[in-house]
């Protein structure tokens, strides 16, 4: 089994009496790609703040390749690296410039090399003599994404890394991404609001609400605790299949010849059965499973744990 790249134990954050990270623990090995999910206000930007180390918990432990965060934070922290979408960099340094005062800092060898690798990957080559003040919303998260991989990192924390990007640059973002992961063994802990995104992305996940973990698991097995699909089909039969409907006690949502029926994915097989024994044929079906969005909707409702 591939070794702890972080682990955390009990961590707990309160500000005065309101408790924003409430007593959580969980871990990433080597090369997993962890995504923390839930609603605004759950505690993902607190707990990564203190992931960091530019805030302190109020009790619980941070560890880093098997070494405390505290106790060894220099040694840690030059092996650690961070993007979000929310923070911003000098306004009037140009983007060659921000890359290598962030080189300098991290101490990286053969900076101009891997400055232009970097720059060539992200395909903001064009932008090296731009000033920051001048990039696009776009460009600029491109240009985080470089500067958070600068220095090599073991693991790396990313908030909402591909917002403001056109779908085409996000496609190749995460394809670099993946790339890191498999061949360097990077580990990250992955936010977005693009629950599409984080399916794709991600092997775990940790679902926070109101301070605290309510589920941890693998995406799909996330997605299948919502026990039921929609169902849409077209049909000639418009009376008989309402009547056939109505003696199953099927809630229905008629359009003219479409019916949407919501029921037990477990359930589908039987119900299309019985519609083939009553000579009920469709032209066209449709069967929509849920999926993570469906599942972080539905726990997002839950405020009062």
């Amino acid at each position: 089994m591939s070794q702890k790249v972080l682990e955390v134990k009990n961590l707990t954050k309160k500000f005065g009496k309101f408790t924003a990270v409430n007593n959580i623990s969980f871990e990433i090995r080597e090369g997993e790609i962890l995504g923390l999910l839930g609603p605004n206000g759950a505690g993902k930007t607190t707990t990564i703040h203190m992931l960091l180390d530019v805030m302190d918990p109020t009790s619980g432990t941070i560890s880093y390749f098997g070494k405390n965060l505290k106790e060894k934070r220099s040694e840690i922290l030059k092996q650690v690296n961070f993007s979000s979408a929310y923070i911003s960099l000098p306004w009037l340094f140009t983007v060659e410039e921000v890359l290598r005062v962030y080189a300098n800092l991290y101490e990286v060898p053969h900076k101009e090399y891997r400055i232009k690798r970097l720059l060539s990957e992200f395909e903001i080559e064009h932008l090296r003599k731009k000033t920051i003040h001048m990039l696009s919303a776009g460009e600029m998260a491109r240009l985080l994404l470089t500067k958070a991989f600068i220095n090599y990192p073991r693991i790396i924390l990313l908030d909402e890394p591909t917002a403001s990007l056109d779908p085409d640059i996000a496609v190749k973002i995460r394809e670099f991404l993946r790339r890191q992961q498999k061949e360097y063994k990077v580990s990250m802990l992955f936010t977005s609001h693009n629950m599409a995104e984080v399916e794709e992305m991600c092997d775990n996940i940790v679902f926070l609400n109101n301070g605290k973990i309510i589920a941890k698991d693998k995406p799909e097995n996330l997605s299948k605790q919502i026990p039921e699909s929609e169902v849409e089909f077209i049909t000639k039969h418009i009376e008989e299949t309402k009547k056939f409907l109505n003696s199953q006690q099927i809630s229905f949502v008629q359009n003219r010849n479409t019916f949407r029926i919501n029921i037990k994915t477990k359930e589908i097989s039987r119900f299309l059965t019985l519609m083939a024994s009553q000579n009920l044929e469709y032209e066209d079906i449709s069967i929509n499973k849920p999926n993570l969005e469906d599942y972080f909707l539905k726990m997002s409702e839950r405020r009062n744990l």
